[in-house]
């Protein structure tokens, strides 16, 4: 049965159908642009978003249209070069039907063919569009690399750009050499199993030249390996992420590439000659000359020098080159500023003047007991009110005016939580419950009550020390999904003791609604269909998103690698998130290499606090741009904070107009910066082998550090660093610090205190000081003390007490402090009662020397340490019954004393050194006190009964 062809009328649907089908998929991508557009300009931003876009789009255009016609010409090329048509072989008969196949649409085959090709390289060279911008706005670092002497800007500007330039070269070639090939071959040029000649003269010649066109880019490849050398990364004994030339690369692969790069230039040549000589004879024999030098020469020869010239005297062959190493590292990183000063470490409690030093311990620091990291429960349960807020899991440390006096102050902002929502549906989720409400606010150096954070802004709306402020949260870090405002549907502002109060937005962020091409737009963005017709929508309603400081600023600076906390700060009457921003580089000539996710990961990271762009290695950062973002607007401000940064200046000549000058910053916000907590942890791990300058003592190894586990949690992750008012040995006064402990490779006594000024107003902003400890002497680190606190029999046994009634105890954050030649290390302890579900302060644990404490409050502590006071005892008050004796149950006592036993062991390990002995020790610990506890019980249980 024959079958006819299609009706008109079914024809005419398919092709409407298709028609649709093209439009709906234009439509869907002129929305994504669309919405993008709006969104930059609602922030003020559009230059970003139409720089960006151009270069994409023109890189796009001019490399694509080059390789487009690169192949479409070689394409071309070789169809014109073909013989003409003669009798033909076997196989070519059989090709012969492939060629009349294709010749009526030859010229559409090419066209796709090209524009397939094209298509590819212009979406991989959009791609490229930052390294574009930083070749083409590039500007000078004044300093010069020490083997090549040139600008480092060449090899963090120029060198990038000029590799893609070569891989692009690279693709062209090849791609034109497969079409040709292919090509010559269809049309016979090209007869593999034929006798007589193999190829023609028009293929021969047409293939030479690009073959020498392919060695002529692998010399320039090898020109520019020799500066790559430069930023090169490869392993030497005890380096890790070790960048730049060796002994080796300057005295075997640097010659060794020059020899190459003059084989492959000769190589060239001899197949550009084919074009003459019609033979493949010398360049095949050229070619394999290069292949064989790049064996011999590039590895063989460099393989020999590594074994018989350098091996045997390593230390000395790269003493020279660990040097540039050090060096170049500690420029790249910000830390060829830093102080490193011997620190005794230990004190004699017994020779000194007892009074005094515990009045220098209140002057030293300000010790904060409130744990950011561990209260936000706390301000959960006490300052939540409702449901659909939520308090940050981490809280942050700032400084705020209590009383006259520049606190130490936690704080936490109240963000909506939509999770919390009563009843949950579209409407509620994001035209009703649109923000949070208020900053929270408590000392960092007091506790009221049983334990509970001393608020010094609380309730709702907040009142306290803050003053008037604009308290609606509409951007902070939980903030995650879009909300409509300002339109006809009322917001629940928040609910008091008189009712819910209703809002309207009055701010001018967001994207208006009121046009109905915008609603289309993000309808189809979002996946949303209800913001196209639903009636909450009208006139004045604006739609927020991209509601994270980190979001916001990355968006508006797509250049920065943006701090994995942001913080609030409440300024001039305003909410603003502070953020801090990096410029970074790879190709930083031999400074050492790093990975961001890596060197910021600690105990407290989370997906929410991760450094952005985190798998990102680097050799260069700089913390050159403050950002703000406000919580009512989302208003988003960049200022230049690093004034000489190269890599900035760069990207303000890219995008000019986006950041501000320093001297903008508000006086009142500047009171409220810090110094970055992920700069400094990237500081730190560098400085555990960086701190030394002598490339001997560096190439051993023998004094590294390393960052150590934080001993209050069971993470096993790195301590993190801790925000503290204190003073180091060298300075006069307090400062608001960043501090850090860290310990000698695998070992778990103390090696350094690292503490860096982080108050942005302060002349010494940004200075490093370490204190190194005697590598003989063995003063506790943070896992020992820890330690020391958990095997004192006395603190088990009060601690096991704080457990009784399924109780959990909570460590904050153990902070030390050098004072007096000393350390003092305070430790808060948290317990979580049975019946509630938040911490609170009633313990502290304090240890100078040899001394331990362990009270009610600091000031107790303290006393108790320098031995101003003697340890609290329990009292009879008036009335009261008499205070119950120690326990003289036989079990109690042998389990008592074992622990005294194992402690002592424990005590006798650690002097040892025997870690073995010592982990035993403190197991045998353990079970000791958990039997004299049930032991306890189990005899007060039996006396409580009647009859006993």
């Amino acid at each position: 049965m024959r079958v006819g062809r299609p009706s008109r009328r079914v024809r005419t649907l398919l092709m409407t159908l298709g028609v649709l089908a093209v439009l709906a998929m234009l439509f869907v991508m002129f929305a994504g642009y669309w919405t993008q557009w709006l969104w930059y300009r609602s922030v003020h931003y559009s230059s970003v978003f139409t720089t960006t876009l151009g270069t994409k789009i023109g890189l796009f255009a001019v490399f694509g249209l080059l390789m487009a016609l690169a192949v479409g010409f070689n394409i071309w090329l070789a169809h014109r070069l073909r013989p003409p048509l003669s009798a033909m072989s076997g196989e070519q008969e059989s090709l012969d039907r492939y060629r009349m196949s294709i010749a009526p649409y030859k010229k559409w085959v090419l066209l796709a063919i090209a524009s397939l090709v094209g298509l590819v390289a212009g979406a991989s060279a959009a791609g490229q569009w930052r390294t574009w911008l930083m070749w083409v706005n590039g500007v000078s670092f004044g300093q010069t690399d020490p083997q090549f002497h040139k600008d480092i800007a060449f090899y963090t500007f120029d060198l990038p750009w000029y590799r893609f330039l070569l891989s692009f070269g690279f693709a062209a070639a090849v791609l034109s050499l497969i079409a040709a090939t292919l090509v010559h071959y269809l049309y016979n040029g090209l007869r593999p199993t034929s006798p007589g000649a193999r190829a023609s003269a028009a293929a021969t010649g047409h293939l030479s030249v690009l073959l020498g066109i392919f060695v002529t880019l692998k010399a320039v490849a090898y020109w520019l390996d020799r500066y790559g050398l430069a930023v090169k990364s490869s392993g030497l004994k005890s380096t890790e992420g070790w960048t730049g030339l060796r002994y080796v690369d300057a005295n075997a692969y640097l010659p060794a590439k020059t020899i190459l790069f003059i084989i492959a230039l000769i190589c060239a040549v001899l197949f550009f000659a084919t074009l003459w000589r019609r033979t493949w004879q010398l360049p095949v024999i050229g070619f394999g000359l290069m292949v064989l030098s790049a064996v011999l020469i590039g590895g063989l020869y460099p393989a020999i020098v590594q074994k018989f010239q350098v091996q045997p005297n390593e230390q000395a062959k790269e003493a020279p080159y660990i040097k540039k190493n050090i060096t170049a590292t500690r420029e790249a990183y910000g830390i060829d500023g830093s102080q490193v000063k011997d620190y005794a470490g230990t004190s004699d409690l017994k020779a000194k003047d007892k009074q005094k030093l515990r009045d220098a311990a209140n002057s030293t620091a300000s010790l904060r007991m409130l744990d950011p990291n561990i209260v936000s429960p706390t301000f959960q349960q006490l300052q939540q009110v409702r449901g659909y807020y939520q308090f940050p899991s981490t809280l942050d440390v700032d400084r705020y005016k209590v009383d006259g006096k520049e606190t130490d102050t936690v704080v936490g902002l109240r963000e909506l939580n939509i999770n919390g929502i009563p009843e949950r549906n579209w409407i509620n989720d994001h035209f009703k419950y649109t923000h949070g409400y208020g900053a929270i606010t408590a000392k960092g150096t007091a506790t009221v009550g049983e334990g509970d954070p001393d608020f010094t802004e609380k309730n709702l709306p907040t009142t306290g020390k803050l003053g008037s402020y604009e308290q609606r949260v509409y951007y902070g870090e939980k903030t995650t999904q879009y909300s409509i405002v300002g339109g006809p549907q009322k917001e629940l502002d928040y609910s008091g003791d008189k009712g819910e109060k209703s809002y309207s937005y009055r701010g001018k962020s967001g994207v208006n609604l009121s046009n109905p091409v915008n609603r289309a737009a993000y309808a189809v963005a979002f996946g949303e269909p209800q913001i196209l017709y639903s009636g909450a929508i009208g006139e004045g309603s604006r739609i927020l998103y991209n509601r994270t400081p980190k979001e916001r600023v990355e968006a508006v600076a797509p250049w920065l690698t943006i701090d994995g906390d942001a913080y609030p700060a409440v300024v001039g009457g305003r909410i603003q998130w502070i953020v801090d921003a990096y410029t970074t580089t790879n190709g930083y000539p031999y400074a050492s290499r790093t990975t961001l996710g890596d060197t910021t990961a600690d105990s407290l990271t989370t997906g929410q606090r991760a450094v952005v762009a985190q798998q990102n290695q680097v050799n260069y950062i700089r913390n050159s741009v403050k950002a703000t973002v406000d919580a009512y607007d989302g208003t988003v401000k960049l200022y230049q904070w690093d004034t000489k940064d190269p890599v900035l200046k760069t990207w303000m000549k890219a995008f000019p107009g986006t950041v501000k000058a320093k001297s903008q910053i508000d006086s009142d916000l500047m009171d409220h910066m810090r110094y970055p907590q992920d700069l400094f942890k990237v500081q730190r791990e560098l400085l555990t082998r960086y701190h030394v300058t002598n490339p001997g003592t560096f190439y051993t190894g023998s004094e590294r550090w390393e960052v150590p586990n934080d001993p209050t949690t069971k993470s096993k992750n790195a301590v993190p660093p801790y925000y503290l008012s204190m003073k180091m040995p060298d300075q006069q006064e307090q400062s608001f610090s960043l501090t850090t402990t860290l310990t000698p490779k695998s070992r778990e006594n103390l090696g350094a205190f690292m503490a860096v000024d982080a108050d942005a107003k302060s002349p010494d902003y940004g200075k490093i000081r370490i204190l190194k400890l005697p590598s003989e002497t063995t003063v506790s680190g943070p896992q020992q003390v820890q330690s020391k606190f958990n095997g004192d029999p006395e603190i088990a046994n009060k601690i096991n007490i704080l457990k009784r009634g399924d109780s959990e105890i909570e460590y904050g954050n153990l902070l030390t402090v050098p004072l007096d030649g000393g350390l003092l290390y305070v430790e808060p302890v948290y317990v979580r009662g049975a019946g509630t579900n938040f911490p609170r302060l009633k313990k502290v644990l304090v240890t100078y020397g040899e001394k331990t404490a362990f009270e009610d409050d600091l000031t107790k502590a303290l006393d108790v340490v320098f031995g101003v006071k003697s340890p609290d005892s329990p009292t009879k008050p008036p009335g009261d019954t008499p205070t119950k004796p120690p326990s003289q149950d036989p079990t109690v006592k042998q389990a008592l004393k074992d622990a005294q036993d194992a402690f002592d062991a424990s005590q006798k390990a650690l002097d040892d050194k025997d870690w073995t002995a010592y982990g035993k020790a403190q197991q045998s610990l353990k079970e000791a006190l958990d039997r004299a506890a049930k032991a306890e019980a189990a005899a007060a249980e039996k006396a409580a009964k009647p009859g006993s």
